[in-house]
């Protein structure tokens, strides 16, 4: 047995105390995944190996055969997994099996429940699927090399899951990792040749390099022990390659799960191989949930590069566009050289064409899940609308295609849920209607309420709700769908087109006319509060209301920019008010100037307040209203 040196006990990260406490109570019903997970890492330390070998070939040096071996000890109740990858330091065993990346781990504190049946969701979004060992084994053994150190730097990391970790310096031959589970009472059954190759059959066939288990042979004369042959128990094939008739669903959703780190079956797949100009196949997965650092844009983003089957990168953000970055998968090219970097991809030509056909791809899978399987498309929108939301302003050549993907709340869906699609709304919307209506506001409830669809609810129109803090940058990028154009409801004058009738329209102008003497003495009022005062068309039950100018920002966008210390631009709202309203009439009939005044800005600071806005002077509202009620109560 080799020295031990420089041997440390550390504590693990509070996070993975909890983490494996889950790991060991909430996955306890399906214990075999922990040899998948494994098998899963050792496969990337062999593709991470391959790829630095590309520019570094010595990293190779004592054994070019990469491969992964699975073996036991039924005596001894121990299950052993060895692989010849890349290896780890003293180093990066410290980092990577002791904590969980930095940029994960206040999120996976804040996502945990308390309660194990969801919490076990979150294993999967965190890729850390090395503590699964810990469901079967009470100690865990990990001896590694990277490749290209000395012997002499091997490091030895050992723990019983429990608080802590010891690590120590030792002698290690050949690069790689070696991992010894030193089964549970309980969990000897795993260490049987029988049982462990049934597990790398049903999870790991598609592997791409031989996972080889020992074969038991007669011993030669003269030998005490039996001679160990090691015979290959899995495809070793890129499951990619294989045609698509030839792979069961099985295959896809396990070959997911090994390059997802991911615990749930992927909610859809499509797998394509193209032939021609350019030659590559692609075989992309929607996850069945959101990963934990969905709304980090500059998060590692990407699918798995292949060239010629051969790994190239792990990451490869130049195939899908941002607002795909939660999409999984690998692509294979021929036309790519096996020398590419991520500087070379951002401007290969090649790359433009593989990225708009895989982009094109995506969206038919989408547009395909949508039409046949709604119930799973509000999953996934639920999981992942927000970032669809970004599409529009990112990948304008897709926007109409982009845009028939969206969902909205709407004054006819349900309570709040975001399942309206356009072309819904447009198959339900009024003979007549050539324009799709909107709103946005910070919530459901105070949308649902405004003002602003009192006459939209009168005349059985359709609007959409708009609540989440993107929605009115994303309407900023999206004009039209299908050759209808959307309006914003709470903004400019509302023209209602061949919605209103002629008779509506003629008598709308007459009682403008007859209520120009209030306007001008609302004006005065108002003054510099107000860019403009008018007889409102949009208003049945409300005295009034405040509309947006048209090339002004939103609330909702003023509020984000203010939000973020950026300067908002100057505009004031249109006050509009509803002639057949009783306090607009008392309004109009008052002969105090004084008090003219009081009850305008009151009705004003009311307008702003059913916007959703906050009020400028809330002291004055106060002092008004108060003065207010002492009259009506004299």
């Amino acid at each position: 047995m080799s020295v031990e040196t420089q041997k440390e006990t550390l504590g693990f990260q509070t996070e993975v105390k909890q983490l494996l406490h889950l790991m060991i109570h909430s996955l306890y019903s399906n214990k075999e995944i922990f040899l998948r997970e494994l098998i899963s890492n050792a496969s990337d330390a062999v593709d991470k190996l391959r790829f630095e070998a590309l520019s570094k070939p010595e990293l190779l040096e004592g054994g070019a055969e990469l491969k992964i071996r699975v073996s036991f000890d039924k005596d001894a109740k121990t299950v052993t997994l060895e692989d010849n990858g890349i290896g780890m330091s003293r180093e990066e065993a410290i980092t990577h099996l002791g904590t969980i990346a930095k940029s994960g781990t206040a999120d996976f504190m804040k996502h945990l429940s308390g309660d194990q049946k969801k919490d076990s969701h979150l294993i999967g979004q965190f890729g850390v699927g090395f503590y699964s060992a810990f469901i079967v084994a009470d100690k865990v053994d990990v001896f590694s090399r990277r490749a290209g150190d000395a012997a002499s730097e091997g490091v030895h990391w050992s723990s019983k899951g429990e608080g802590e970790f010891e690590v120590a310096t030792v002698e290690k031959a050949e690069r790689g990792t070696r991992i010894v589970l030193h089964l549970k009472a309980a969990e000897d059954e795993f260490a049987d040749g029988w049982r462990l190759r049934n597990i790398i059959k049903k999870y790991s066939d598609h592997i791409a390099l031989p996972i080889e288990l020992p074969k038991e042979v007669a011993a030669a004369e003269g030998e005490e022990q039996p001679a160990v042959e090691w015979e290959t128990v899995n495809r070793a094939s890129a499951l990619w390659t294989r045609p698509r008739t030839e792979v069961k669903d099985e295959e896809y959703q396990e070959f997911y799960k090994h390059i997802a780190h991911d615990f749930e079956n992927p909610l859809s797949w499509t797998h394509n191989k193209v032939e021609g100009k350019l030659e590559y196949t692609s075989l992309l997965y929607v996850p069945t949930r959101a990963p934990f650092d969905l709304y980090q844009r500059e998060a590692p983003k990407g699918l798995k590069l292949y060239v010629q089957r051969v790994f190239v990168m792990d990451q490869a953000e130049s195939f899908l566009p941002l607002y795909l970055r939660f999409i999984k998968g690998v692509v294979d090219s021929n036309d790519l050289s096996l020398n590419v970097s991520r500087e070379i991809l951002q401007k290969d030509p090649i790359i433009d064409s593989m990225k708009s056909a895989l982009t094109k791809r995506v969206l038919d899978m989408l547009e395909k899940l949508a039409k046949n399987e709604p119930e799973q498309y509000k999953g996934f929108w639920k999981n992942f609308g927000q970032v669809m939301k970004e599409g529009p302003a990112e990948d304008f050549a897709n926007k109409e295609k982009i845009a028939g993907l969206l969902r909205f709340a709407s004054t006819h869906g349900d309570e709040g849920e975001q399942v309206v699609g356009l072309a819904d709304y447009l198959a339900r919307a009024k003979d007549g209607q050539d324009k799709i209506y909107y709103l946005t506001g910070e919530t459901y409830a105070q949308v649902k309420n405004s003002p602003h669809l009192e006459v939209f609810r009168k005349k059985g129109i359709e609007v959409l709700l708009l609540t989440d803090r993107i929605d009115e940058w994303l309407m900023s990028y999206l004009s039209d769908f299908d050759g209808k154009t959307f309006v914003d409801v709470a903004r400019g004058d509302l023209d209602l087109g061949n919605l209103d009738s002629e008779e509506d329209k003629k008598a709308a102008e007459e009682v403008a006319k007859s209520k120009e003497g209030l306007v001008e003495r609302l004006k005065t009022a108002l003054g510099d509060s107000v860019a403009e005062v008018r007889v409102s068309h949009r208003l049945t039950d409300s005295p009034a209301i405040l509309a947006i100018g048209e090339q002004d920002l939103g609330l909702q966008m003023r509020q984000i920019l203010e939000a973020s210390g950026q300067k908002v631009p100057d505009s004031k709202p249109i006050f509009e008010f509803n002639p057949a309203h009783p306090l607009i009439e008392k309004l109009d009939a008052e002969q105090s100037d004084e008090r003219f005044g009081d009850l305008s800005h009151i009705l004003f600071d009311q307008a702003a307040l059913a916007a959703g806005d906050s009020l400028k002077d809330p002291a004055a509202y106060v002092r008004r209203l108060n003065k207010l009620l002492v009259e009506l109560s004299v």
